[in-house]
């Protein structure tokens, strides 16, 4: 009779005993009696309700991921019924957060007199985050995650600064691989020599690290530790002969920032800081602040929420108008197409703020598409009273860049039965400083398919007057800002009255916006525009509004 190494009585004893030791997961599968033991550690880690059942193919379908019961089920019941000696299997595994992890499960088939006995091995995680780098020499995430845990949830003055090197994907591209590895050792080698004893120094994910400083320094250390990190690197790339330029962005995060924070938070947090920084231009440092972080939330929730309502057919978002005006007579000349959006929970959103949300998504493809069809609607309802109503129509760069513009608009406009040359679309000055050639050239082809097209927000910003020959507009529209400055400034009302001159003699209107009061329009109407536009007139409102105040009693 072959004698047994061991009892699963004792294996089990043996991982009692050694368990704390592994960072995997070591278990015994006793065939005979259908009975499965583990590292306990694996079941606060896995979904299983406890490190030890009877029934093991049905306790292991709780925790192993659908897809791949199936082929485990079968490796185990030939392993089982003795047609083969051991188990080698890559799969997953639900941990406590109802994700799946990739394993890969080991283990050794032991027999008496021929038969099954038990199954003894090791479960491992292929898809953790190593312990340590070889490349840059340091310890890695795990290592990080395990010296905060020490901590927690109290966590000692300090900081945490957050490194990433910016654009180091262009390394790489142009390089290679194994420079860029000679890169990411010669930056770590860099913030290695500027840090003091008893700051720690991790690498994180491709290009970035971590340095964390319990000491009780505060944030004015880490800003000038980042300095003395940016000399580091500068001095190397100038060493090196400049073969590689790069810079170095960091965010900063105050240890009292995260007490009572998970691992997963305080990464989180980090992560926001650094990505801060290289939103503001790269090459600097962002310290954070509660403030910038929910601010920050708030336009991630507003994005889901853009994202449902124009999945939901645009609900929370509707067309207002505001009326544009003849200058000389105050006949209504038309109407400006903005667009609203309202939600449950942050009531009313501001434009300012979720346009641009529209623009990052590109979002403002399909609502641009949208607001095209309310306004040619409405152009349409409201020239049963004025029929050569005009109708003006926002429209991103990105949508004249990314979307077919030129066909849309004839389209809607043979669908609601309404002139090209009734539709106006306006651009701010800002979108046409982004633009390039094609969008040169998509500009001409709405011209010369008799579409209407104004410059809006002219004069604020990067006001060049060469966008009047480059662009050839019908009407430049003269912004809120410059009107308000026109108004307290006899240098600045004798610019805006050159300016007006200059319009009128490339045979351009002009239309002012935001006049408020009686004296403001007087001074205004004092320019000659051809047309004038502000709350003094009438604000912005929903269509049947709009008919009522305006239509109408024109």
């Amino acid at each position: 009779m072959e004698q047994l190494p061991l009892s699963v009585q004792q294996l089990c004893q043996t991982i009692d005993l050694i368990h704390t030791c592994f960072d995997d997961y070591p278990y015994v599968y006793d065939c005979i009696n259908d009975f499965y033991y583990i590292s306990p550690a694996a079941a606060k880690r896995f979904a299983m309700s406890d490190y030890k059942f009877h029934n093991v193919i049905e306790n292991l379908r709780a925790f192993v991921y659908p897809s791949d019961f199936e082929a485990l089920q079968k490796d185990l019941d030939e392993v089982v019924r003795g047609v083969k000696d051991s188990h080698n299997m890559q799969y997953r595994m639900i941990n406590n957060q109802g994700e799946p992890i990739w394993i890969n499960c080991r283990g050794h088939l032991v027999k008496e007199n021929g038969v099954p006995s038990y199954l003894v091995g090791c479960i491992n995680e292929i898809g953790k985050r190593q312990k340590a780098d070889n490349i840059s020499g340091l310890l890695g995430e795990s290592s990080l995650q395990s010296y905060l845990e020490e901590f927690s949830p109290f966590f000692p003055s300090g900081y945490l600064l957050r490194l990433g090197i910016d654009d180091f994907k262009g390394i790489n591209e142009r390089l290679g691989m194994e420079y860029g590895d000679f890169i990411l050792r010669k930056t770590a080698e860099c913030i290695a020599s500027c840090l003091s004893p008893g700051q720690q120094l991790y690498r994180l994910v491709a290009d970035e690290f971590m340095v964390l400083d319990f000491l009780g320094d505060g944030l004015d250390h880490a800003i000038n530790l980042y300095k003395s990190i940016r000399i580091a690197i500068d001095k190397f790339l100038e060493d090196n002969n400049y073969e590689a330029v790069y810079t170095i962005s960091g965010g900063i995060i105050d240890s009292n920032s995260f007490e009572d924070f998970s691992f997963a938070d305080i990464m989180k947090l980090s992560e926001y800081s650094l990505n801060e920084a290289k939103r503001r231009g790269k090459n600097q440092c962002y310290s954070f602040v509660q403030k910038d972080y929910e601010q920050y939330l708030r336009h991630r929730h507003l994005k889901k929420l853009i994202r449902q309502a124009v999945n939901n057919n645009f609900e929370g978002f509707e067309a207002y108008f505001q009326p544009v005006f003849h200058a000389d007579n105050h006949s209504l000349y038309g109407a400006e197409t903005l667009m609203r959006f309202h939600t449950e929970e942050y009531g009313m959103v501001s434009p300012a703020e979720f346009i641009p949300l529209l623009e990052e998504t590109g979002l403002i493809i399909p609502l641009g598409r949208w607001i095209l069809h309310q306004a040619l609607f409405a152009c349409r309802h409201i020239q049963q009273w004025i029929p050569d109503f005009q109708i003006t129509i926002n429209v991103s760069y990105i949508q004249i860049m990314k979307s077919n513009l030129i066909g849309e608009i004839i389209s809607a406009s043979a669908q609601y039965n309404i002139l090209p040359c009734q539709v106006v679309i306006e651009l701010t000055e800002s979108g046409a400083i982004e633009s390039d050639i094609h969008f040169s050239k998509i500009w001409d082809k709405l011209k010369s398919n008799g579409i209407g097209l104004a410059l809006d927000d002219f004069g604020t910003g990067y006001s060049n007057f060469h966008y009047l020959h480059d662009l050839q507009p019908d009407i430049i529209k003269i912004d809120r800002s410059f009107t308000a400055k026109a108004m307290e400034n006899e240098y600045e009302y004798n610019l805006l009255q050159l300016m007006s001159s200059l319009v009128h003699n490339l045979n351009l209107k002009i239309c002012i916006e935001g006049i408020e009061t009686e004296e403001e329009r007087k001074r205004m109407e004092n320019l000659n525009p051809d047309y004038s536009q502000g709350f003094y007139f009438g604000r912005p409102c929903p269509l049947l509004d709009f008919i009522e105040q305006f239509v109408k009693a024109s």
